[in-house]
């Protein structure tokens, strides 16, 4: 079983920048696939960014694409998505997910474990 707890998240202003973290327990973090995802006030939870077990593998839904970047550190069990230039539509809930399945791209579905989340609002 995997736990998963995220943080980083604030109040930041449009334009502004936010690092989200995501620590991951257990000693098989190398073996999932990682995702963010994200829940607007009022709408579903989407699918944000996502990364193969080893890193090499990203990808982005294009409302992000160019301004987030995801990461991760298997050594330390991390997680990371780097926010830059955000806007007010940016605001909501962010979750970290993990996937034991194999992952090469495209959106990512099919996760196994969630955190909790984390709430980013962006102000204009």
């Amino acid at each position: 079983q995997v736990q998963l707890v995220e943080s980083g998240g604030r109040l930041v202003q449009a334009g502004g920048s936010l690092r989200l973290s995501c620590a991951a327990s257990g000693r098989t973090f190398s073996s999932y696939a990682m995702g963010w995802f994200r829940q607007a006030p009022g709408k579903e939870r989407e699918f944000a960014a996502a990364i193969s077990r080893n890193g090499v593998f990203t990808y982005y839904v294009d409302s992000v694409k160019g301004r987030f970047t995801i990461s991760r550190d298997n050594a330390n069990n991390m997680v990371y998505l780097q926010m830059n230039s955000l806007k007010p539509e940016d605001t909501a809930v962010y979750y970290c997910a993990s996937r034991a399945a194999a992952y090469y791209g495209g959106v990512m579905n099919g996760m196994d474990y969630w955190g909790k989340g984390t709430l980013v609002t962006v102000s204009s």
